[in-house]
C-alpha cells in the first residue's frame, strides 16, 4: 500500500530542540536532556499535524564525506573540530549536545521508528535516496534549505521548513519556491552553487549573488546552459559575468556533485511503518527511568497508538 512517507532529517531538529528547550531540561542525575526531550516533542506534533504513514529518522553517518572534500576542501571545514586520519572529522558541537545524540538514537530504536545512515553519506543524501525510491508523496521535514532541490510537485514531494519549532511550519513547494527564488525544486541546486554557501564553505561565483543567479537560470535554463553561454559570443551575457563565470570554471565543474544530494545511497532494509506500538516496550521504559523523558515520551506514545 502507498502511503506518505516522512523523512526527519534528524540532525537539523535536534540541533534546534537543543536550542529552543532550555538547558534546565534534565534527567534525574542532572544531566541536559532538552534535545532528547525537544525531539520526542517535535516528532509528536509532526505525526499529529500530517499523520504520515511512513516515517524515518535519517542520520549523519558521515556529516562531511572524504568525497566531497576532495572535489571543494573548504566543504564545511570551519566546523571541524578535530580530525581524524580515515575516518570522520568531528564536528563542532555544544558539549551538552553530543551525549544527548546517543540517548535519542536509543530511543528512537525502542520506539521502532526507522533510524538509517549509511558510511560515507550525509543525512541529505539518505532522504534524496529515500525520495528516488518513493512510490508515494513524500514530507521533508529540515531546517536545510539544501533539501529545496527535492521538492517536485508532480510527485507530491515537499519540505516543511520549521520556522517556530515545528508548530509553524512553512510547506515548500514548487509555487513558494518560484515566488521566492525564481526556481523550481530542479532549478534550487544550481541556484545555490552559483550563489554559493558560507555555512557550508561552498565559494559559490564570485560577484553572483541569489538574484543575478536566478536571472542567469531564467535566461539560460540550467547550470549547463550558463556554463555553454560563456562560450557563446552571442549570448546575453555582460563582459564582467564572463569573466567571472569562466574564472569560475574549475568550480562550476566539481560544485554539482558537492552541491546535489545523491540519490543512489545503499540504503539498508528497513520498516518503514510508523509504529503504534513501541519494539522494545523494557527498554524504552529504562531509558524513560533513566533520563526522565516523562510527558514527552508518554505525549508520542499517545499520538503513535492513535
Amino acid at each position: 500500500m502507498t502511503g506518505r512517507l516522512m523523512l526527519l532529517d534528524t540532525a537539523s531538529l535536534y540541533f534546534r530542540a537543543y536550542f529552543g528547550v532550555p538547558d534546565s531540561v534534565r534527567a534525574p542525575d542532572g544531566t541536559p536532556v532538552n534535545a532528547v526531550r525537544g525531539l520526542l516533542d517535535f516528532i509528536d506534533r509532526l505525526v499529529k499535524d500530517h499523520r504520515p504513514d511512513k516515517l524515518v529518522a535519517c542520520m549523519d553517518a558521515d556529516w562531511r564525506p572524504q568525497w566531497r572534500v576532495d572535489l571543494i576542501p573548504s566543504y564545511k571545514a570551519h566546523r571541524v573540530a578535530e580530525e581524524h586520519e580515515g575516518a570522520p572529522d568531528a564536528e563542532e558541537v555544544p558539549d551538552t549536545l553530543s551525549p544527548q545524540v546517543p540517548v535519542i538514537e536509543e530511543v528512537l530504536d525502542a520506539l521502532g521508528v526507522a533510524r538509517v545512515g549509511v558510511a560515507g553519506y550525509e543525512a541529505d543524501d539518505v532522504i534524496g535516496t529515500f525520495t528516488a525510491r518513493a512510490d508515494g508523496p513524500v514530507d521533508i521535514v529540515t531546517g536545510d534549505r539544501d533539501l529545496y532541490q527535492l521538492v517536485d510537485d508532480a510527485r507530491d514531494i515537499r519540505v516543511l521548513y520549521p520556522l517556530k519549532g515545528v508548530g509553524t511550519l512553512q510547506l515548500t513547494d514548487e509555487a513558494w519556491l518560484r515566488e521566492k527564488y525564481g526556481v523550481d525544486g530542479r532549478g534550487y541546486a544550481d541556484l545555490a552553487l552559483l550563489r554559493g554557501d558560507p555555512s557550508d564553505g561552498l565559494p559559490g561565483v564570485p560577484g553572483v549573488g541569489e538574484k543575478t543567479a536566478a536571472k542567469l537560470l531564467a535566461e539560460f535554463g540550467d547550470l549547463a546552459g550558463i556554463v555553454a553561454a560563456v562560450d557563446d559570443p552571442k549570448a546575453k551575457l555582460t563582459p564582467t559575468q564572463r569573466k567571472r563565470l569562466t574564472e569560475a570554471a574549475p568550480y562550476l565543474a566539481v560544485a554539482p556533485k558537492v552541491v546535489r544530494v545523491a540519490g543512489d545511497v545503499p540504503l539498508p532494509e528497513v520498516d518503514t511503518a510508523l509504529p503504534h506500538t513501541p519494539r522494545d516496550p523494557a527498554a524504552l521504559d529504562a531509558l524513560a527511568a533513566r533520563w526522565g523523558l516523562g510527558s514527552s515520551l508518554q505525549r508520542l506514545l499517545t499520538t503513535l497508538e492513535a
